[in-house]
């Protein structure tokens, strides 16, 4: 997608060219996770589970968006994902958990900073950062977490500010009555604390009919004016501005071969921001996606 990502209004996070990107989603790097991971059960209702990353994933959110399955056709990243899931990319991660029964500790030590802009080196691992999280399976269906980060100066753009980042989330699996149709759906929430307190909050849904899906995304997501990089707005006071996103999309598989499946699919987005930047956005800005998706077909296990 080039060093500037893809187009996506209000999304933040992450440098190209020394500059914030804003209204763009960055690429990630080609490695984007390289773990090992080890668990030795003690009993029925104990495990011990260690886990090394370069890049790896810390003990922080629920799984990251491309591989929640309520997001499976969603191309797109959430606005908040530097409120949520950012550091499913970390170079440099050690984690540690036990399971109990149907509850999970597990704590984690890693680096802080997002990857660098060159996307094809293997960045230095600090160990500077720490998080931990509690999650609760009570059934095959449903799976809940809660969880605290803070994070050694995450973003290149902001090398001075460090972020405690919490999140909770709840996971939720339907099967129908068919192979491969499912209805699955999360509701999260993740806050960042650094210089500003600021907010997000996701629900989305995936209603997967073996080759159709139908899909959606609804975000509310506090971002300051630091973030958008509008120094405009910053004067001995940096306002936080509140944004709304709903995107709808279906995706249709057109050819299924060899355990592969080609997939095209469409959706759109509005936008509700802030008043004080509809001069800038205009009233409601709209977006809109087609793409063509290579899979694999889901596994079956008898």
């Amino acid at each position: 997608v080039g060093g500037e990502g893809y187009p996506l209004l209000f999304q933040s996070g992450e440098t190209y060219k020394g500059k914030k990107l804003v209204d763009s989603q960055h690429p990630h790097d080609l490695f984007s996770g390289l773990s090992v991971s080890y668990t030795q059960m003690i009993s029925k209702d104990i495990d011990i589970i260690t886990y090394l990353g370069y890049p790896g994933e810390p003990a922080i959110g629920p799984v990251a968006f491309m591989h929640r399955p309520s997001a499976l056709n969603n191309p797109d990243a959430p606005l908040g994902h530097h409120w949520q899931d950012a550091t499913h990319i970390t170079f440099g991660v050690a984690t540690l958990g036990v399971r109990l029964w149907k509850f999970k500790i597990e704590g984690s030590s890693f680096t802080g900073r997002e990857p660098d802009e060159n996307r094809y080196n293997f960045d230095k691992p600090k160990f500077d950062s720490y998080s931990y999280r509690l999650l609760f399976n009570p059934n095959s269906k449903l799976a809940l977490q809660v969880s605290q980060a803070f994070l050694k100066s995450p973003e290149a753009g902001d090398p001075d500010e460090n972020i405690s980042r919490t999140t909770g989330s709840i996971i939720h699996f339907v099967p129908l009555a068919k192979l491969n149709r499912y209805l699955t759906s999360t509701l999260l929430w993740g806050q960042n604390q650094g210089h500003k307190e600021e907010n997000s909050f996701l629900i989305e849904s995936n209603c997967q009919l073996d080759k159709t899906a139908v899909y959606g995304r609804y975000e509310w997501v506090e971002k300051s004016a630091g973030e958008l990089d509008m120094q405009q707005f910053i004067n001995g006071h940096e306002p936080v501005f509140k944004i709304q996103a709903l995107t709808i999309g279906v995706s249709q598989v057109i050819l299924r071969k060899a355990g592969n499946n080609i997939a095209i699919g469409a959706q759109g987005s509005v936008f509700i921001s802030d008043t004080r930047l509809k001069n800038i956005y205009g009233e409601y800005p709209l977006s809109a996606e087609i793409y063509l998706r290579l899979y694999p077909h889901v596994m079956h296990i008898h």
